[in-house]
């Protein structure tokens, strides 16, 4: 793909890649073609594109010295992005026109249709054409040679170190300051005092945090006599109800229900009293003296020599607390910063560098400034280079010269973020939506970003889902992205790379309640905002001036409300892709006219309530994701819902829903079917297109209680890669105890799984058929099964003898069989 090899934008390698693969696409070409449009308009469309192409690289490096460039590449990426929401618009014709009878098309929409979009082609070509005859002016040049893709394209394969609070025993450069804090610590020192404050003060990426879980995990603690140790993340918003629970819940394992201050505080005190604790609330930022007092009251009746150690880039707020000793933490040195760059870069100590590349990795160390968490980052990016030359790139890089008094990124963070491969960037970008120290789970990022339409599969031939989680592990690779140290399953990004995401997308995202802005900018087109226990949104006025917006997000939802009716919205944001009323309890109907969305690619009305989706909702013919989680009033889904040929997931776990509609096998791309409450039979058709065994462990079906029949059917004449693998995925689908019906066809394994056999999970199958399972060498112990009555053994061709073990003991084989067949066994 050799026309986008040197792109470096935020955006633009990814859609242009899109709309390149759109302008060529057959649904494109056969709609102008069928409705008699001009084609020439593609081709014109194409041309501007790939001018724009040549100098954006050029433009990307430009921006950061050069507003004018700045200005010129928004108002390019805003063109851009018409045109890819003009042509997503005419894939959803093309659409509509293959699913719906042409003869019920009015034709009067359908030719008012067509004239906009010629008219809206030539409007984005003039604007290309203007914006093209700027960049001579702005002295934008076409980039040749090696590019950022190539530069940062390679695979990495590394693993990403722990970000646990059980940390490595090696913290480079920190054992002064180590031993500074644990100098404090003693009973003598602190004695005189019930309670004492330590903080330790650096600016953002400095390593406070590390530090502090350096300290809070060292074996020489248990000799402290602490009855108590407990971790609290604080972060920026200091609510004192909050924090006082979350130190309650950290003090004794267990969700508290405290609905106000004086209860989780009374609790508190009781659990404190008369015992000597070590509590660290990490990241404190709180500047109010009266906020820190109220929080204080109940640590004040620890035992004496109780101690909080507070991690905060403010001396001010080291100041607000009263700290008894305040550490400030200082830069590297430049030794220590070298060692921990080496860390990150290589693999061992025996793959160090070569004097000339070591020479280059000196330079770009210093340029880090003794800031751990650049030359972390800086080190997982240098991991992925091996040349000379492509470490002498990123030290020559022009994004080190930019300024830090206009931003707060850190230049190294600001490199490594240049320097990701384009369809990175993009998907990094989006994580701007998410406030700081928000948890978010892996598998609901990439379906956002496939919603979005950031996930390049037609360069790699996989599912969508598989390159989503490419790109999520590359950027945790990367170190953009960190594991959760509470729950493993979830991931948060490190403040500074927080800031990163907010700079790099500029006004492209907002945050409600969390950007200071009052004002929305016009220009926005991913919307989110915390939704808050009983909050309501009224739109904050100015949202409706974002007339193309494509997501509405709510994050760390619970119950929230909304004053805008859900058919308003329609006519305000017909471009979104991403619609989410997820905890919206107020939202009991679903309008017929969200049918209109002809871009939405994911909704989600989880705990809603909802009873019923109308059934317009089948003409949403780009839908991917359907959410229905903990809608207690659904009970039906649309009849015609095989029409959303695009849908891969439908979720409904906890719903009233017990059938599901006609045709629903015409969903090709349906890949899950989460937490369905099934009924009676269920055939699963080409299972083979089950890669991971995790994603059959996924469908549950052992605890598909209510299923009597069970039909798995794998694709015939086809080459078995890996028979373990296969194995793992059957065994993976374990039917529910009570199943009566079995049949398995075209299995690939060796052997079936043990569950096959097993008298207590299979035990009350009356009827089983195994067919065409021509890899299986020897047949499970069927005659153990107290109820089978009808067996059918066809084709398994592979058998190589059927001996005692078929038939079970002697005592009880085939106790209620009265019907076995065999049919072509070698």
């Amino acid at each position: 793909m050799p026309v986008l090899e040197t792109l470096g934008g935020a955006l633009f390698g990814v859609v242009l890649q899109v709309l390149f693969d759109r302008l060529d696409s057959r649904q494109v070409l056969d709609y102008f073609r069928g409705r008699k449009l001009d084609e020439k308009l593609l081709r014109k469309l194409k041309v501007k594109l790939l001018s724009i192409n040549a100098v954006i690289d050029d433009a990307e490096q430009k921006q950061f010295n050069n507003s004018y460039v700045k200005a010129w590449l928004d108002e390019l990426r805003d063109t851009v992005l018409d045109a890819e929401d003009l042509l997503d618009e005419i894939d959803y014709e093309f659409c509509k026109w293959e699913m719906e009878d042409e003869s019920h098309t009015n034709a009067s929409k359908v030719c008012n249709f067509d004239i906009q979009i010629e008219s809206r082609m030539k409007e984005v070509l003039e604007q290309l054409e203007d914006l093209l005859s700027q960049k001579d002016h702005l002295g934008l040049k076409n980039a040749i040679g090696v590019g950022v893709e190539s530069i940062s394209g390679s695979k990495v394969t590394q693993k990403l170190p722990s970000t646990s609070l059980v940390v490595e025993s090696v913290i480079f450069g920190r054992d002064s300051d180590k031993e500074t804090i644990f100098n404090w610590l003693p009973a003598d020192t602190v004695s005189h005092n019930q309670l004492s404050i330590l903080s330790v003060v650096g600016m953002g990426g400095m390593g406070k945090t590390t530090l502090a879980q350096h300290v809070y995990n060292d074996p020489r603690l248990e000799h402290a006599k602490f009855d108590i140790k407990a971790w609290v993340c604080v972060s920026d918003e200091f609510d004192v109800f909050n924090i006082t629970r979350a130190i309650l819940e950290a003090n004794t394992g267990l969700t508290d229900d405290s609905r106000n201050l004086e209860m989780v505080q009374r609790r508190l005190k009781e659990k404190l009293t008369g015992r000597r604790f070590l509590l660290v609330l990490d990241d404190v930022w709180n500047e109010s003296r009266d906020q820190w007092k109220t929080l204080q009251t109940p640590l004040n009746c620890g035992a004496q020599g109780s101690i909080v150690i507070v991690t905060t880039r403010s001396s001010k707020v080291a100041s607000i607390m009263q700290s008894y000793k305040t550490h400030h933490l200082k830069q590297l040195q430049e030794d220590h910063s070298w060692q921990v760059f080496v860390k990150h870069a290589f693999q061992d100590d025996s793959c160090l560098p070569k004097d000339e590349l070591k020479e280059i990795g000196i330079k770009i160390v210093q340029k880090c400034k003794g800031l751990p968490l650049a030359l972390e980052t800086i080190g997982c990016l240098s991991r992925t280079k091996s040349s000379v030359s492509e470490w002498h790139s990123v030290l020559i890089s022009k994004i080190w010269d930019f300024s830090e008094e206009d931003s707060k990124i850190i230049f190294a963070l600001l490199l490594s973020y240049y320097l990701l491969p384009s369809h990175l960037k993009r998907c990094f970008a989006y994580s701007a939506l998410f406030p700081k120290d928000h948890e978010f789970d892996k598998e609901s990022l990439i379906l956002l970003w496939m919603a979005e339409n950031f996930l390049q599969c037609s360069q790699h031939g996989k599912r969508p889902e598989e390159i989503g989680e490419q790109y999520f592990n590359d950027l945790l690779l990367r170190s953009f992205f960190q594991q959760s140290s509470g729950d493993k399953r979830r991931f948060v990004m490190h403040d500074l790379h927080n800031d990163l995401a907010e700079y790099v997308c500029g006004d492209i995202c907002f945050r409600l309640r969390v950007d200071k802005e009052v004002n929305i900018p016009t220009k926005t087109r991913h919307f989110s905002f915390v939704a808050g226990y009983k909050q309501y949104f009224d739109g904050s006025g100015s949202l409706c001036e974002a007339k193309r917006l494509r997501t509405f997000l709510p994050v760390d939802s619970s119950y929230w409300c909304c004053k805008i009716p859900l058919h308003d919205w329609i006519f305000d944001f017909p471009f979104l892709r991403v619609l989410s009323f997820l905890g919206c309890r107020e939202l009991q109907e679903v309008p017929n006219s969200i049918g209109n969305f002809k871009h939405l690619r994911s909704l989600d009305l989880s705990r809603t309530e909802i009873t019923k989706l109308p059934d317009s909702t089948c003409s949403l013919y780009k839908l991917q994701i359907l959410k229905l989680n903990y809608c207690n009033h659904l009970e039906e889904l649309p009849l015609n819902l095989h029409k959303l040929i695009n849908l891969r997931h439908l979720e409904f776990e906890e719903t009233r829903v017990r059938k599901m509609p006609m045709h629903l096998g015409n969903l090709k791309n349906l890949q899950q079917l989460e937490k369905l409450d099934l009924h009676g039979r269920l055939s699963i058709e080409n299972v083979q297109n089950i890669v991971n065994p995790s994603d059959a462990l996924g469908a549950n079906l052992k605890n598909k209680s209510q299923l009597v029949k069970l039909e798995l059917k794998w694709q015939r004449d086809r080459n078995v890669e890996d028979s373990i693998i296969e194995r793992k995925i059957l065994e993976n689908l374990q039917p529910p105890k009570h199943l009566l019906r079995m049949s398995i066809c075209n299995y690939g394994g060796t052997r079936f799984p043990n569950w096959l056999f097993d008298n207590n999970s299979f035990s009350n199958i009356v009827s089983l058929s195994l067919k065409d399972c021509n890899y299986c060498i020897c047949l499970p112990s069927l005659g153990i099964l107290p109820f089978l009555k009808d067996l059918k053994i066809i084709g398994l061709n592979g058998i190589q003898a059927i001996d005692a073990e078929f038939y079970g003991s002697s005592t009880s084989s085939f106790a209620s069989l009265k019907s076995l067949y065999f049919c072509n066994l070698k």
